[in-house]
């Protein structure tokens, strides 16, 4: 069995949207729309060093929870997600 990365984000709870194009003419006659898209966020795997555990932790989250890690803090924001 295969495992497979995680699809939401622990810090931003950030998840798959639907979402879906339309052509020119569709947009103009508002007819025969092209079909839905599952779009997935933006998920990166990484090695963080938390200094308060003395340790490095690999973890899987979006980019922009990798934005909010920076900002607060390693430590404060895994804990806060319930990743460690």
């Amino acid at each position: 069995m295969r495992i497979s990365m995680a699809k939401i984000c622990p810090v931003t709870k950030k998840g798959s949207r639907v979402g879906g194009g339309y052509s020119n003419r569709v947009r103009a006659t508002k007819y025969n729309p092209t079909g839905s898209v599952r779009k997935q966020p933006n998920m990166q795997k990484k090695r963080v060093f938390v200094p308060e555990l003395n340790r490095t932790v690999v973890v899987t989250l979006s980019t922009k929870g990798f934005k909010t890690l920076t900002k607060r803090g390693a430590y404060k924001t895994l804990k806060t997600a319930g990743v460690i």
